[in-house]
């Protein structure tokens, strides 16, 4: 079996239209995460799995929805998204008590997230 999908994020410049907008439509309960501009964490009881988050995203890239698969290590598998005609988007990042994640771009410029198991 490959790499599982674990989290998806809906993101747009307005994090608190983008929670309002997901929570009306899909009646989804969410909670925002302390410490993060508007990002709400999705009741995985209201979604179901795998895990998804609403929010804003960064200002230079506001608007996006990204998978995130979740692999043993993030450094090689950045290093074979490389080799594959891929490009590092944000670097491995540990987030303590919170995760561990990078994001890369595949070759048709789709934005994918990674996760570290265990972390």
């Amino acid at each position: 079996m490959g790499n599982k999908i674990v989290h998806i994020e809906f993101m747009g410049a307005d994090g608190a239209g983008q929670q309002k907008f997901y929570s009306d439509v899909f009646g989804w309960a969410t909670e925002e995460v302390p410490g993060f501009n508007h990002y709400y964490m999705v009741s995985p009881d209201s979604a179901g799995a795998p895990g998804a988050a609403i929010g804003q995203g960064p200002e230079d890239s506001p608007n996006y929805v990204a998978v995130y698969v979740e692999v043993d290590s993030i450094d090689d598998h950045l290093a074979k998204i490389g080799e594959a005609g891929g490009q590092t988007v944000v670097p491995r990042t540990v987030i303590p008590d919170v995760v561990t994640f990078a994001m890369f771009t595949d070759p048709a410029g789709n934005v994918v997230g990674l996760t570290e198991a265990g972390s």
